[in-house]
């Protein structure tokens, strides 16, 4: 009989160590950025072959001046719209807005998503081989900052002959890049739409965040982050993490209303068996251990944990200045995660922000990715200002 997860069901097979895409796994509609110099990094050092997998949809104006760069969030990737299927694990995270039509039309505007570095869908990470010979980076991949995942975006927008984006725009960590983008290059960014992101990670939402490292470190599998070919990965640990952190992305209200004590389909909780809510939490844990990769949740997180806008800047007052960028602002009012108050501080200090935006949402922080029309809206709104 096959090894399974710890689970409800027995019958649920182990899967692979990661599920990071690895050389020879079909490339989907991805393409790859491989610079031939190391980037510098932040915190000292340098990476090298710092690759990014990217998505592109629509075609670009020759003088480059209708591109749209969408950053996504910790376990998104770079496929934002298009149907699942090889290469690609999910369908599009973002599917309503891109296309013919829609918010972002691909008929006017050309779409560019890379997959973040450090990540696990194409982009170099810890998953990714290293290039002085050893299996897989695994626990010596290099800590990195937001600085560092948008220095590698800037020369992706380099090699696509980008430069200045119309609109980049983003949710969550992909809101803290898109921000870093605005201020770091407020040249090269002509409308910014953020979305329920932050100036710089709160107390609270580092805590989380080591609450959920804690849960992948502490599985025996972790092997200090060396597992990758060892034929089994931390699974356990990447799906309590995964389960800590989608209680903190919905709100209680929506649990509370969609399961509330009822318990799952033919099982007792007085018997061992689980609630509605503990099966949802299950659900999302094993999804994610089947596309994501422990090692790259952990490199991505702690690059959360540094983001602070300003940083060696004079402060988040003196940074957001740097702004020139129109821009919107918005958050969602059930969002305990990434509460309102943080999208209002942002919209008070960037130049020209205007006002605070609301989405309105039973979700919680996923709203930002489940209320489309609303966002699309938004998007209508900056770009239609240009």
């Amino acid at each position: 009989m096959s090894a399974v997860l710890a689970t409800a069901d027995a019958s649920v097979p182990l899967p692979p160590a990661t599920g990071a895409w690895r050389e020879g796994d079909p490339p989907g509609r991805r393409r790859w950025h491989v610079p031939a110099e190391p980037l510098p990094l932040e915190a000292g050092g340098e990476l090298p072959g710092a690759r990014l997998a990217f998505e592109t949809w629509g075609r670009p104006a020759p003088d480059g001046s209708n591109a749209v760069l969408v950053l996504h969030a910790l376990t998104g990737d770079s496929h934002v719209a298009g149907p699942a299927g090889a290469g690609h694990p999910s369908p599009g995270w973002w599917d309503g807005l891109v296309g013919p039509g829609r918010a972002l039309d691909t008929d006017r505007w050309f779409v560019v998503a890379p997959n973040v570095l450090g990540g696990c869908q194409g982009s170099t990470g810890p998953a990714s081989p290293h290039p002085e010979g050893r299996r897989r980076w695994g626990g010596a991949f290099p800590f990195l900052t937001q600085r560092d995942q948008v220095a590698a975006e800037v020369r992706l927008a380099d090699a696509l002959g980008i430069e200045r984006w119309a609109l980049v725009v983003g949710g969550s960590m992909g809101g803290m890049r898109a921000l870093e983008w605005a201020v770091g290059h407020p040249g090269r960014t002509g409308a910014l739409l953020l979305l329920a992101t932050t100036a710089a990670a709160s107390a609270e939402q580092i805590a989380w965040a080591n609450v959920q490292l804690h849960a992948i470190r502490s599985d025996p599998h972790w092997q200090r982050g060396d597992y990758h070919d060892t034929g089994r990965g931390p699974h356990a640990g990447l799906g309590l993490a995964r389960r800590i952190a989608h209680v903190t992305y919905r709100s209680e209200p929506e649990l509370e209303a969609r399961f509330g004590r009822s318990a799952q389909d033919a099982e007792d909780p007085w018997r061992g068996g689980r609630h509605q809510v503990e099966s949802y939490l299950d659900h999302h844990a094993h999804k994610l251990v089947r596309r994501f990769d422990a090692a790259s949740y952990v490199t991505l997180t702690r690059a959360m944990n540094s983001h602070d806008i300003g940083r060696g800047r004079g402060g988040t007052r003196a940074a957001l200045r740097r702004v020139t960028a129109r821009t919107l602002v918005a958050g969602v009012d059930s969002d305990r995660l990434y509460p309102l108050a943080q999208q209002a501080e942002l919209a008070a200090l960037v130049p020209g922000a205007d006002r605070l935006r609301v989405v309105e949402s039973p979700y919680g922080h996923d709203g930002f990715l489940i209320e489309t029309e609303q966002v699309g809206a938004l998007v209508r709104e900056v770009l239609e200002a240009g």
